[in-house]
């Protein structure tokens, strides 16, 4: 046997790895000032929108409204593009290329809806504009001890994304996904309607396609979600696990799912859960529950304020329960919901590789985290194409009866480390949406299913693999076509905010076009608005390629038509 065939091929560096290894500079010295005060004004303008009355609010927003429903009238369809809006396609908080912006378009501006339009005690519901992020939204509930039911964990996050992409937290093992707490969805679509769909009024149709639709079937300009009562704190456990990826896959499963199948029962499942995984044998589980003000001040309790800039990063604080065992503390819960801001969960660690010591976190730790719009400003193309090709920024949606399977797969595929780990309910929908559970599913109850909801986790990806950490040769386009193919194999999806290897006929493999193409054709998408595929497809989308596809959309939605009238 060759020994030296069978070691791994080194990889040769390039001026391309300097940039890299020395982009720290141009973080400390431009992305984080120009971050901070990005953030500073931006919570300027929300304290200012505060002092507004909700009336106020609204009589704004129905202006907004009509703005954008006069800018979309002025479009000439043979002369002016598709639509879009006016965001800059380095303004995405996603890993993906925005690149279809590079096209002739039709841009409409949606800057002004970052309003938070009421905050109903009643119907325990808030009535907000899709720019509003989790920050926003955290900070106004909380002190009335009221809460989204799913809040993403970065504060960047938007509503508009977290409804039209993926949104997923701790909590979503009760509630679902970030889309599934969502009553009503205000739209515009192509020709200038408003439209309020809801899932039982005559719009139910689009109620149920405008999740994962990427913005692809009108304008979304408010949206209405589901509030709940909450506590001031969050009493969260640490349980250190050890063993193989298969014996970590069912202590995870264990810790929020009876293995009786009671799933529905409070007293057995706890209102939050995650688990990240430092290597092949160590992980460490974490379930959390809602906690009074007086139950944390307790004689004994430990409070941990992990806000704080100068505190350890989150990841870092929960990984040391693998020394001193199992722990258990109290954290705001305001704190807890964005545990993961300061250091972009681990991200921050490749950023800026001292980030995490005490003296910068007490020095420099008040300007973190870099605005993510900000470093991908300043980038350029070569070190977004070195990123894309040796770094791995994907989650991964599978049934949780795969769990085990999967983590195997990513360690022999990517050897990536952290792993983060948080489930969600996939809901039975009536209707055929774009993302849906196994079918069948209720016929065999696994654990963590109900009857009217399939368990499924997202295993969070991200993190430059075992082998470019080590110097080796790593093809990152192809170790993504192969996870996109095992999601496919095994009924999982992948969220749209990451790159995409995808083809055309495989993206439909993994997604259920029916009810997403009929209300494309039923509402007028076609030939206003792109199509959710090439808006998600890797790479420069040219004006001809992007046309030649909306008019076989527009061709295929014509023939229907006159079908369906003979």
């Amino acid at each position: 046997m060759d020994l030296e065939a069978s070691k791994p091929q080194k990889r040769k560096k390039g001026w391309v790895d300097i940039l890299v290894n020395f982009r720290w500079i141009i973080v400390i010295f431009v992305v984080l000032p120009f971050s901070f005060s990005f953030y500073f004004i931006q919570y300027l303008g929300d304290k200012r929108s505060e002092r507004k009355s909700y009336k106020q609010r609204q009589i704004e927003h129905e202006e907004n409204v009509q703005k954008v429903v006069e800018r979309l009238k002025q479009r000439n369809p043979s002369k002016d593009g598709l639509v879009c809006t006016a965001r800059k396609p380095w303004l995405a908080v996603g890993m993906r290329n925005v690149d279809y912006k590079r096209a002739r378009h039709f841009e409409v501006d949606l800057s002004a809806f970052r309003n938070i339009l009421d905050i109903d005690k009643e119907r325990m519901i808030a009535k907000v504009e899709p720019h509003v992020n989790m920050g926003q939204i955290s900070r106004a509930t909380i002190p009335m001890n009221l809460s989204l039911a799913v809040v993403a964990e970065l504060d960047d996050l938007t509503v508009g994304g977290l409804i039209n992409g993926y949104g997923i937290e701790g909590s979503s093992h009760i509630y679902g996904l970030f889309s599934d707490t969502v009553v009503a969805y205000e739209i515009v679509l192509a020709d200038g309607r408003v439209v309020r769909a809801t899932k039982d009024n005559e719009y139910s149709d689009l109620f149920y396609a405008i999740p994962w639709s990427q913005g692809t079937l009108g304008f979304l300009v408010s949206a209405e979600i589901k509030l709940i009562h909450i506590k001031e704190y969050m009493k969260l456990t640490y349980l250190p696990v050890k063993g193989k990826l298969q014996e970590i896959g069912q202590a995870y499963m264990d810790s929020f799912t009876p293995r009786d199948l009671d799933q529905d029962n409070p007293e057995k499942v706890p209102d939050f859960v995650e688990t990240m995984i430092y290597s092949p044998t160590e992980a460490v589980c974490m379930t959390g529950r809602y906690a009074s003000k007086e139950e944390a001040k307790k004689k004994g309790n430990v409070i941990n304020s992990i806000g704080w800039w100068f505190k350890p990063w989150f990841y870092q604080h929960a990984q040391k329960a693998l020394i001193k065992g199992e722990f258990v503390e109290y954290i705001p819960t305001r704190e807890y919901y964005h545990r993961h801001t300061r250091s972009l969960y681990w991200e921050g660690k490749l950023i800026l590789p001292f980030a995490d010591q005490w003296w910068f976190r007490f020095l420099l730790g008040w300007m973190m985290p870099p605005k993510v719009s900000l470093l991908k400003a300043t980038q350029g193309e070569a070190i977004r194409n070195y990123y894309h090709e040796m770094h791995i920024v994907q989650d991964m949606l599978v049934p949780l009866r795969r769990i085990g399977d999967t983590l195997e797969w990513i360690h022999r595929e990517m050897e990536v480390y952290p792993l983060w780990l948080c489930p969600h309910r996939l809901f039975k929908p009536p209707m055929k949406t774009m993302v849906s559970p196994e079918p069948g599913f209720e016929l065999q109850i696994k654990q963590g299913d109900t009857s009217y909801a399939q368990m499924y986790t997202d295993i969070g990806v991200y993190y430059a693999p075992g082998p470019v950490l080590r110097g080796e040769v790593y093809d990152g386009a192809q170790a993504v076509r192969n996870m996109e193919n095992w999601l496919i194999e095994i009924h999982g999806f992948q969220p749209q905010h990451s790159v995409t290897e995808m083809s055309e006929k495989e993206f439909w493999k993994m997604f259920d076009s029916e009810l997403y193409e009929a209300c494309r054709k039923k509402y007028g998408a076609i030939g206003t608005f792109m199509h959710v595929y090439y808006k998600c497809k890797k790479g420069r989308k040219t004006e001809k390629e992007v046309e030649e596809a909306e008019n076989a959309q527009a061709e295929t939605a014509y023939a229907d038509v006159e079908q369906a009238s003979e």
